[in-house]
Order: C-alpha cells, then structure tokens, then sequence
C-alpha cells in the first residue's frame, strides 16, 4: 500500500457530524517495528556514527517488504531522537526497507505494556523473522 493510500485510509474521518478515528480494513495490520536489535545490529543513542553501518538482519528486510507489499501499513517506532532521523532513513533507504512511517523518541528501556482504546498485539523479537503464527498465551487485562 503507497504512503499516499494509507493517508487517504487515515485522514480525517466524520460520522454524524462529529469526528471519528479512522480504522483500517479488514485484514490489514499497522505493524510498529523497533529497529535497534530488531531489523539490525542494536547500536545505543550515544553511538550515533554506527547507525549507518549496522548490519542489516536479512529475514527481517524479507519479512517486512513482504508485509508492505500486501498492503499492511509498516511504521517504525524507534528510541532513536530525531536527531538520529538522517541517520536512521539513509540506513533504511540503503537497505531497500518499505516503510510508511517513522516515529522517532520511543521510550528506552523496554518493559512496554501498551494501553489503548484499539486492539494491541504485542510480538517479541528472538532472533528472527517469520510470518506470524497464532498461539494460546496468557496475557495481562483490565477488570471487566
């Protein structure tokens, strides 16, 4: 799906005269991807100069592609700064990885628990790259 798609998908959406978020169709996914020790070598914020040398992880750039080509919205959601922006999309044009978006300043550290009104999948990275399977897991939620 092109960037101008997902924008169209995206915009501004009115129901009844009020303002409504968007919601993607069905069966499409709005991946957000980490980068550092994700889809590359994990280069830390204060190592900037390394960003442009990081050695692609192949499965990941396969993978990845291979979703965008079937129309799923690839954003990637970093702790890099924006001052890492050049840095980080030089890398990923280099590389020939398809991408949406960029979200820059993700919180360090990890430990994430999401909460949000939209369904939220979460997936850990281990060391490679495949298509998604389903598993039973157990998973912390709010009280009903």
């Amino acid at each position: 799906m092109k960037k101008e798609d997902v924008e169209n998908i995206l915009s501004e959406k009115v129901e009844n005269g009020a303002h409504v978020s968007p919601v993607l169709p069905e069966g499409i996914k709005n991946y957000l991807i980490d980068i550092d020790g994700t889809i590359c070598d994990d280069i830390p914020n204060e190592e900037p100069e390394r960003m442009l040398t990081a050695a692609v992880y192949p499965d990941a750039l396969k993978t990845l592609n291979k979703w965008y080509e079937e129309g799923h919205i690839i954003c990637f959601f970093t702790s890099r700064t924006e001052t890492h922006r050049g840095y980080t999309e030089t890398w990923l044009k280099k590389h020939g990885f398809k991408y949406h978006s960029l979200l820059m300043g993700k919180p360090r550290g990890g430990n994430y628990h999401w909460i949000d009104n939209h369904l939220v999948k979460a997936t850990r990275y281990k060391g490679k790259f495949t298509d998604l399977v389903d598993k039973d897991v157990t998973i912390q939620v709010f009280k009903d």
